[in-house]
């Protein structure tokens, strides 16, 4: 317990003498204090703005602004507190100058048979993954109602898009960070009454929008053998055109979306039909890499013109279970995807 406590009070001792270089001018130390904190923080800025590369913007310019404020810190509350003040101030300035990011079902009713030769609708600000070597473990505090894995799951962050800026800071900030009314009236320049009305109208969209049992409770009841033999399966079936293998594999009302696709598709015929018509005969070679996305399940798909030629990243199709059945299929089609998830643009 000594070397604990030992251990705690010269990282506060190294904290604190950072702290003291940082507001004197020194970058390096500026670096060496933010760099704990950079994956949570990134994590909660895709949570606020469901897109990876608007969170790579605006934890760049959260960094730069809090370097620029660092000597108006006046220690009154954590670093982390003051980081995580100064990051979501910079979304939610994002969030009031761009629309929400949406999933095709929020564009209209699902489809029947297959759309063929569908062009992507490119004047949407389109939901994006979140690649899960950017959770920081361990980061929730002991108060949030949210785990990690949990706050990034597909279906939560799209109810997120739902809300107002201000509804999504303070839900975020309660329930998955843990931060108390008080911390969060202060963090977004409000009074607690106001914060209690974000909170009381964010969790009714919540849950209303967002299916129970989490994913992180599904997958977690299910042996991991099973959820890799649904994954390979589904990617196994697709590339050689295995149509039954695929109605083995899914649930009765299973969808399937594709961003920036609009069109979507709901239950087991309309999405064969659109299986068998599209990904399975007018694409004609696929190769895949198994991965995981958003805290759930997910494969990175590569398109090839043929069996023996190159292979480009085509979409990262993230996989939401239903016991051991697939229930859901988002296909987030672009190569833009792939290197966020450290992923090669292409294979051999």
């Amino acid at each position: 317990m000594s070397q604990f406590v030992s251990g705690q009070a010269a990282d506060s001792a190294s904290e604190g003498g950072d702290l003291a270089l940082a507001c004197d001018g020194d970058d390096a130390a500026f670096t060496r204090l933010v760099a704990p904190l950079r994956r949570e923080l990134h994590a909660h800025c895709y949570r606020m703005l469901g897109s990876v590369h608007d969170a790579d913007d605006a934890l760049q310019d959260a960094l730069l602004r809090a370097w620029r404020g660092l000597a108006r810190f006046e220690g009154r509350s954590s670093l982390r507190t003051w980081l995580y003040t100064v990051a979501t101030r910079t979304c939610l300035d994002t969030v009031k100058s761009r629309s929400r990011r949406a999933m095709p079902v929020d564009l209209g009713p699902a489809g029947d048979l297959a759309v063929i030769d569908a062009a992507p609708q490119t004047d949407v600000a389109w939901l994006g993954p979140y690649p899960d070597a950017g959770l920081a473990p361990g980061a929730s505090s002991p108060d949030a109602r949210y785990e990690q894995r949990e706050a990034v799951e597909l279906a939560f962050v799209a109810a997120l898009q739902h809300l107002s800026g201000n509804q999504r800071a303070a839900l975020l900030l309660f329930e998955v960070l843990g931060f108390s009314v008080a911390e969060i009236a202060t963090m977004m320049d409000t009074s607690a009454t106001s914060v209690n009305s974000a909170l009381a109208r964010a969790r009714r969209v919540i849950a209303a929008k967002v299916p129970t049992p989490t994913q992180q409770h599904t997958l977690r009841a299910v042996d991991d053998a099973r959820v890799r033999e649904a994954v390979s399966g589904f990617a196994t079936a697709l590339e050689r055109g295995d149509a039954d293998a695929l109605v083995a594999l899914v649930t009765e009302d299973v969808t399937w979306s594709m961003p920036p696709m609009p069109h979507w598709y709901r239950g087991i015929e309309a999405v064969v039909d659109f299986a068998v018509q599209v990904p399975m005969t007018r694409c004609p070679s696929w190769r895949h890499l198994v991965t995981s996305a958003n805290g759930q399940p997910a494969v990175a798909f590569y398109l090839g013109q043929d069996a023996v030629g190159p292979h480009h990243g085509w979409s990262i199709t993230v996989l939401t279970l239903r016991g051991h059945q697939i229930a859901d299929i988002t296909s987030f089609i672009g190569a833009d995807h792939f290197a966020p998830f450290d992923l090669p643009a292409s294979l051999p």
